[in-house]
């Protein structure tokens, strides 16, 4: 757990007062994004203020009107739930960089240009979410915010969303080492032949298909068989 001096304040706003709670840095936002169970160690001091800094303590009225309880860690709850964490600017800078690599692969993995067919570059994707100035929030999971990134840069980036399915042969030297991972790719239909070679279908995202291609390469040495069904 954290010192006291390096303590950062999560507060929420109610019934017009101010109620503030000292936690640590990190496990206070492993917590918010659910990375954290518990609230072990997350406060630093197990009191709720109403100037932290200060010290000064909230009294105990004020306390249970806002939040229906004075049990500590179910105020913590609902602090650390619905209100604000503060950050220090290195703490909101990481965060922010890790949404925004989550979200652009998550966008070049489901999306392809519609002109090409091809998915997207990362970089490309990076570069139009600069130019378009996209807002995205530290606390919300990437698959959150993916719609309204994607909204906000169609004008930039054209970009169409849909579903391939490719017929793969594998040889039988390498067909039960292939198997798992056909089977990460949605795999919807299986039929091993006579001589041990695996036949299937398997459907994904169309910007999936370069990594799908690149593994079943390696794993058969180039001697996989595909094809695009309509």
């Amino acid at each position: 757990m954290t010192t006291l001096d390096k303590a950062i304040i999560a507060h929420l706003e109610s019934n017009g007062e101010r109620f503030e709670i000292l936690v640590d840095a990190d496990l206070a936002r492993m917590y918010r994004e659910g990375k954290k169970q518990d609230l072990n160690n997350v406060l630093v001091i197990e009191e709720v203020f109403k100037d932290a800094r200060n010290g000064e303590r909230h009294k105990s009225e004020a306390i249970q009107k806002a939040f229906k309880s004075t049990d500590i860690f179910e105020i913590a709850k609902k602090i650390l739930k619905d209100g604000e964490i503060q950050l220090t600017t290195e703490q909101r800078r990481k965060m922010l960089e890790d949404k925004t690599k989550r979200i652009v692969a998550l966008i070049a993995r489901e999306a392809v240009d519609p002109r090409t067919g091809a998915p997207h570059p990362p970089q490309r994707i990076e570069k139009a979410m600069e130019e378009a100035r996209v807002h995205i929030d530290a606390f919300k999971e990437p698959e959150a915010q993916v719609e309204s990134v994607v909204s906000a840069l169609r004008t930039l980036l054209p970009m169409k969303f849909e579903k391939v399915r490719i017929a793969v042969k594998i040889p039988a030297e390498f067909a039960p080492r292939a198997y798992g991972t056909l089977k990460e790719f949605n795999m919807q239909k299986d039929e091993w032949q006579k001589d041990g070679s695996l036949i299937a279908v398997v459907e994904m995202s169309a910007g999936m298909q370069p990594e799908f291609f690149d593994r079943v390469n390696k794993l058969t040495a180039g001697q996989a068989e595909t094809k695009i069904l309509k």
